[in-house]
């Protein structure tokens, strides 16, 4: 199919990039997302303009690299999105040197196939009280994939600069994915730096909820029992949430 379009858009990764978080049970998967409100503003300027999208929740690194690489080199894409290495990061021990070369392999070889490639940095989860132990690591990540973007002439979308993401409206119930805020605010940092004049719609942010000491607690025990144990229980028994899925998009459509 990717004869069809004169633009080609494949987009890599794992929940991020898959749009978890931005619930939309009419698409597959049932989410939305920054990519495809990307894809929606840049082909509603472009009718050749084709949108794939690969990424699947819980990938790792290495995964992203050896189940979606070949597939998308495979689409003779004009342009790669690629955000991979969160799930490496919230692991207990992780060589993040060693999966950054294989990302610049990997993002080399997608260069070599003469698409342009958008790399992201990592979050700065400083003010959460749950992954902000992990700041170091994404530090580190992050200087690792400008290293990369220098190295390859890629461009980089700079998430760790975006302070709007430190309002906790921009994101889920889950605290670890973007709510439909952050991902339609996300899709239009995208369209930025892509230098688009279209931007997407942005929902109307929801009001603050104003809670008590016990409202607080109630709240976190709440999200420990729906959200953080069961990820917890998936780490220790080696399983994923992106077990039995397939990608969104694997094949170039327009939306």
């Amino acid at each position: 199919m990717s004869g069809e379009f004169t633009t080609r858009w494949v987009a890599l990764g794992d929940s991020f990039t898959e749009g978890v978080g931005d619930p939309d049970p009419a698409r597959p998967n049932g989410v939305r997302g920054w990519a495809d409100r990307v894809a929606e503003q840049l082909q509603a300027a472009d009718p050749g303009f084709g949108y794939a999208n690969l990424a699947i929740r819980g990938k790792k690194l290495r995964q992203v690299l050896a189940e979606q690489l070949e597939p998308a080199l495979a689409l003779r894409p004009t342009l790669v999105t690629a955000y991979a290495g969160a799930n490496d990061i919230l692991r207990p021990k992780v060589d993040i040197d060693a999966l950054l070369e294989q990302y610049d392999a990997g993002i080399a070889r997608l260069q070599a196939a003469g698409a342009r490639v958008l790399l992201f940095t990592g979050f700065d989860a400083g003010t959460s009280k749950v992954f902000g132990a992990m700041r170091g690591r994404i530090a580190i990540y992050n200087e690792q994939v400008r290293w990369i973007a220098d190295r390859r002439g890629a461009t980089l979308v700079d998430y760790w600069r975006f302070h709007e993401f430190q309002d906790w409206r921009m994101w889920a119930e889950d605290r670890m994915h973007m709510s439909a805020l952050g991902h339609a605010t996300m899709a239009n940092r995208v369209l930025s730096v892509l230098e688009h004049e279209g931007l997407a719609e942005v929902p109307d942010a929801p009001a603050l909820p104003s809670l008590s000491l016990l409202g607080h607690f109630r709240a976190n025990a709440t999200w420990a029992r729906e959200f953080a144990g069961p990820w917890v229980m998936r780490r220790l028994t080696g399983r994923s949430s992106g077990d039995g899925m397939s990608p969104k998009y694997a094949d170039y459509t327009r939306l």
